[in-house]
Formats: structure tokens, C-alpha cells, sequence
């Protein structure tokens, strides 16, 4: 009860008008009249906001307070996969095994589309003549009456996307080397992202056949990164094969096999059903189609799934060879038609009783993602850092990337002897070259942050790093960089100067004044120029110029600000060389965390 009498409840970011009845203990009668003296028309099914539910219950005698939920999202980036959680609350009586499932990674040109060719066509021969007639991003092979499901979408991007929803799909990664090449950046990568998600690793020393080829080399390279092969007294299995002459697959499967066996992999084909969006596209015949991986429980047609915000009634299944099923089991890989909309890949499905209650569900994780959406924090150190204080994490994650290979090092060994009592800092990553997406997404999926040294990060990175609550900080001084760290491991770290372009305009002519120099005229392409802010002139991606700016024109008149579309006259202090084509950047300099 509340100070002035009145009962206390607690309402979420939004809640249907039967369950606002239910909770105020009146009938949904009653609250569709309140709703309406207040003017709002509403069904019984209909969701409405926290706000005018606030009123309804005020009308019915309740003082409403915000419901404080624990986050979906952040129970689904755990390190345990949501899926995984739900099979654990499966009965071991009800729990049996299913095909492990297996994906590819490794670096370029280094033959992960070629070795998936190799396994399918293999598979196909020894099966039905037809053969796989489309492509729908997964399919099965047996090997000695056992099933294998390959994803075969090869690549780091569509790994890291599942991670970082969540979903992790894989039971085993199968890296993909070079017999002739070695470890290179991807390969590093590839083994950041199975070790981040804790998949067992399989090698496929690939091109075996070549006459350079040289394993040995290759196993080394490998030991150094922490996969020490099995025949050298490690627990990495080490296969050599050649995709392209079709060599070591049989021995390729067997090991995939036993490493499943060392794993616990079941599922309940008859509990909750639970799985991953491998692919999702829109077919101009068919609608929205997408390919799901079943991992738990027994999918058929006619059911209604919700995907993250899409939702729908099934209305047929296909499996990976274009044949119509009426239901999948666990780890089976099908093409389903009847969903409303695109799905992401990696969101995380499930089985509802009804379109309607699919609706429901949609609408209210579409409130919560926006409500998520305007108090979104990035993952500082010094949240991090209090996280490990109060044991919900065990040490800090970091992505590094540097120049060159000479600045990696010092810096990875910097940050290796940071290490304060029980807390640790981890490198998940350490390569040089700029930081892109994939970086990104890396520690979204891992709960990192990105440090780098003498790099950039593309526009394109910094607002996928904006969207994923991901934080990135560039430095130019390598001790500037492990001092920051360490004292945000002692709690002590000041507020990060971030720089933030708030505007670009390209030159387009250059007009000579006496006594003034040289001012550029410019065409606003993007956000505003303020003459308070600071200036960039870039030229062919080369900064060229930086200051402050003394003048900004619009019609010959002075001006505070130029929006997006217009024209203006710029001049920079102390600079007079513009020309026609150069990209003018407008910044400004903001306080915040890492």
C-alpha cells in the first residue's frame, strides 16, 4: 500500500487491456470505458503504453509504477546461448541425441566453399541421383549412418551474428588453413570468434596436394595460437585433405564425429521448440522465405513462430533438397514459407499457440527494443570494471588493432602484465589493419571493447558500434593506452574526450576575396556546419587541413549553422589551399566514458 492509501502495482513498457484488467483485478469492460472517457479506442487484445495504462489504473484506485524486467537481449548474449539454457531445462529422460552442427571459417582463398562443395557433391553421390536442387544455406550428409549438419553460409559475419543474438548455432567449427599459406589475419580471427564462443575446433589443413605445401609449418603456426594438433600430444584435431581433389573427407567426417562424441549434444524432439534464422530473403514468388535450424523440440507445419519481429503461420516446410515435410527435429535445417517479414539472421525463434498471441508478443518486443533503444549505454570500462567488482563479470575484454605488426606486439605484452589480483584482461583479438565491422561485431557477441592504435574506424563501423552499444577508442601513444587501462582497473579513469563528426560538405568551386584569402564554396551532403566547431579538410581520403573555422557564409550572409542541401562560403584559419572536390568535415569534441 502507498502512503495515501492506494494499492501499488507494477506495469510494463506496454500490456494488452485484459491483462491491465486482470492485474487491477476489474473486468476488461470496465477499463475499455475508462479508455474511452479518456479517449482512447481500444479492444480487448489491444496493447497500450505504460502512460495510459498509468491513468486507467489511477481511475481504478492503483498507483503504477514501470515494471523493472531483466532484458531478453541481454539474457540472449550470455555466454551460454538461450537455446542451450532451454534444453538444459529439459528432463534427462526426455533427451536424446541429434547431429552436431558445423560450420566453416578461415581465410580467404583458403577453400571453405570449395571443401562444402566437396562434402555435398560427395554425400550426393553416394545418395539419390536428383541431388541438392536449391540452395537454402544448410543442409545434411551422413557418414556411417550418423547425420552432419553443414550451415553453409562460410564466412565470420553470419557466426558472429548468431553469437551476438545469442543464438551461437554451432556445435563444432571446422577451420579451414592453407597447407601452402599458414595462419594468416582471417585465420586469427576465425580462431578468436570459436574461441570467444567456446566451439570445439576442427582443422582441415586444405591443398595437402599442392607441391609447396608444408603442414608442418603449419601445425607450428597453430600450436603458437593455442590449437596444438592431437599427434603432438594436444586435443585439436588436425585433418589434412584436399577440397579440390576430394582427398580426406572420409577422415574429415570421423573426426568431426568424434569431436561431437567429446561434447554433449542432445536435445527433446518433444519439448519447447527452439532454433536459429540461418538465412531469410524475399522470393518474388514465394514471399519471405527463410531457412531455420531446428534445435530443439519438433517444428510442423501450420504452427506460428515469432523470429526477433517478425511472426507468422507456416504454411509449408522444405528440407535442404527442396522435398515438402510436414515436420523437422532437432538439428534439421528447413526452408519455411509464411512469415510477414524478413527475420535477422541469428534472431532466435520460437513455437506460439496462436497468430494472436504471435502479434502480442511482436508488439511488445517492439515497445521494449524501443524503450531499450533511448536508454542504451555503451560497455565503458568503467562499467565493465564495476561489473567485475561485483562478480558479474570475471575480467575485461578487449579487441586490439594496430598499424602494423611491430606495434601489436609491445602493446599485446602491455596488456598481458595488467592483470590486478582475480581480475583479468583478455585480448580476444589482436590483428593489425583498421577497425571494421567484423571487429565490431566481434565484441558485441563478446561484451568487449575496441581499443586501437594508429588506426581509423570507417563510418560504417562506428555506426554499427553506435547500434551495438559497442565502444571504440583510437589512440596514437602506446602508453596513453595501457595507462587508461590500468586505471580503469583502479577505478581511476577520466572521462574520454570522443570526437563527433557533425557534418560533411564538399567544395565545389573556390573563390579568391582580398584580404580575406581563399574561401571555399560548399554544398552541405550530410548534418549541419556550425562556426563554432572545429574543421577537417580531407582530399582523396588524406587530411590536409585541420582547424578552426573564422568564417561560414550562407548568401553572402553570416551565418550560425548550414544544414544538409544548402550552399555555403567556408574559411579555415591559417588555410587557403582549398580545390574543387575536397570533402569538408565539421566536428565537435564530447566528454565520455571509453
Amino acid at each position: 500500500m502507498s502512503d495515501n492509501g492506494r494499492k501499488k502495482i507494477e506495469l510494463p513498457v506496454s500490456v494488452t487491456v485484459r491483462d491491465l484488467a486482470q492485474r487491477t483485478e476489474s473486468s476488461p469492460i470496465q477499463v475499455i470505458k475508462i479508455l474511452m472517457s479518456n479517449g482512447v479506442m481500444a479492444n480487448i487484445n489491444q496493447l497500450i503504453d505504460f502512460d495510459t495504462a498509468a491513468i486507467v489504473a489511477s481511475e481504478l484506485g492503483f498507483d503504477a509504477n514501470l515494471e523493472v524486467v531483466e532484458e531478453e537481449v541481454e539474457k540472449d548474449t550470455s555466454e551460454i546461448p538461450m537455446w542451450r539454457r532451454v534444453i538444459a531445462t529439459e528432463s534427462n529422460a526426455n533427451l536424446s541425441n541429434r547431429p552436431p552442427v558445423v560450420t566453416i571459417l578461415g581465410h580467404v582463398d583458403h577453400g571453405k566453399t570449395t571443401l562444402l562443395d566437396a562434402i555435398r557433391n560427395a554425400n550426393v553421390a553416394a545418395g539419390e541421383a536428383g541431388g541438392i536442387t536449391q540452395h537454402i544455406g544448410a543442409y545434411q550428409v551422413e557418414h556411417k549412418g550418423r547425420l552432419i549438419t553443414f550451415l553453409d553460409t562460410p564466412g565470420h559475419a553470419a557466426f558472429t551474428a548468431m553469437r551476438a543474438r545469442g543464438a551461437q548455432g554451432a556445435d563444432v567449427v571446422i577451420l579451414v588453413v592453407a597447407a601452402d599459406d599458414g595462419v594468416m589475419p582471417q585465420t586469427r580471427e576465425a580462431i578468436a570468434h570459436a574461441k570467444a564462443a567456446r566451439v570445439p575446433i576442427v582443422v582441415a589443413l586444405n591443398k595437402i596436394d599442392k607441391g609447396d605445401a608444408n603442414p608442418d609449418y603449419v601445425k607450428r603456426q597453430l600450436a603458437e595460437l593455442g590449437l596444438v594438433p592431437d599427434e603432438w600430444g594436444g586435443n585439436t584435431l588436425v585433418v589434412p585433405v584436399s577440397a579440390k581433389q576430394k582427398l580426406g573427407m572420409e577422415d574429415l567426417m570421423e573426426a568431426i564425429l568424434l569431436t561431437a562424441d567429446s561434447v554433449e549434444i542432445r536435445a527433446n524432439p518433444k519439448g519447447k521448440v527452439i532454433g536459429t534464422v540461418v538465412e531469410a530473403q524475399v522470393d518474388r514468388a514465394k514471399g519471405v522465405v527463410a531457412t531455420l535450424l531446428v534445435q530443439n523440440g519438433t517444428l510442423e507445419t501450420g504452427d506460428t513462430i515469432v523470429a526477433g519481429t517478425a511472426y507468422g503461420r507456416l504454411r509449408a516446410m522444405f528440407d535442404f533438397r527442396g522435398r515438402k515435410i510436414r515436420n523437422a527435429g532437432p538439428s534439421s535445417p528447413v526452408q519455411v514459407m509464411g512469415l510477414n517479414e524478413v527475420p535477422g539472421v541469428g534472431e532466435l525463434y520460437t513455437v506460439y499457440p496462436s497468430e494472436r498471441e504471435a502479434r502480442v508478443v511482436v508488439e511488445e518486443r517492439k515497445q521494449q527494443a524501443q524503450a531499450r533503444q533511448m536508454r542504451q549505454s555503451k560497455a565503458t570500462l568503467e562499467e565493465l570494471f564495476a561489473k567485475v567488482q561485483s562478480g558479474e563479470e570475471k575480467e575485461l575484454r578487449l579487441v586490439l588493432k594496430a598499424d602494423v605488426q611491430g606495434s601489436l606486439e609491445p602493446i599485446v605484452n602491455s596488456v598481458n602484465d595488467l592483470k590486478k589480483g582475480e581480475i583479468g584482461v583478455s585480448v580476444i583479438l589482436a590483428e593489425t589493419g583498421n577497425i571494421t565491422e567484423s571487429d565490431v561485431m566481434l565484441a558485441s557477441a563478446s561484451k568487449a571493447i575496441v581499443l586501437g592504435f594508429n588506426v581509423q574506424a570507417d563510418p560504417a563501423s562506428r555506426r554499427l558500434a553506435e547500434t551495438e552499444g559497442v565502444s571504440i577508442r583510437l589512440y596514437t601513444i602506446i602508453y596513453r593506452l595501457t595507462e587508461d587501462l590500468e586505471k580503469a582497473l583502479k577505478g581511476m579513469l577520466a572521462p574520454e574526450e570522443k570526437e563527433v563528426v557533425i557534418g560533411k560538405a564538399e567544395v565545389q568551386q573556390v573563390f579568391s576575396i582580398t584580404k580575406v584569402g581563399n574561401i571555399a564554396g560548399c554544398k552541405v551532403l550530410s548534418g549541419e556546419l556550425r562556426r563554432n566547431a572545429r574543421v577537417r579538410v580531407m582530399r582523396a581520403g588524406t587530411k590536409v587541413a585541420e582547424g578552426d573555422m573564422s568564417s561560414l557564409k550562407h548568401l553572402r550572409e553570416d551565418v550560425r549553422e548550414v544544414r544538409t542541401g544548402f550552399e555555403c562560403g567556408v574559411a579555415l584559419r591559417n588555410f587557403n589551399d582549398f580545390a574543387p572536390g575536397d570533402i569538408v568535415e565539421c566536428f565537435v569534441i564530447e566528454k565520455g566514458g571509453i
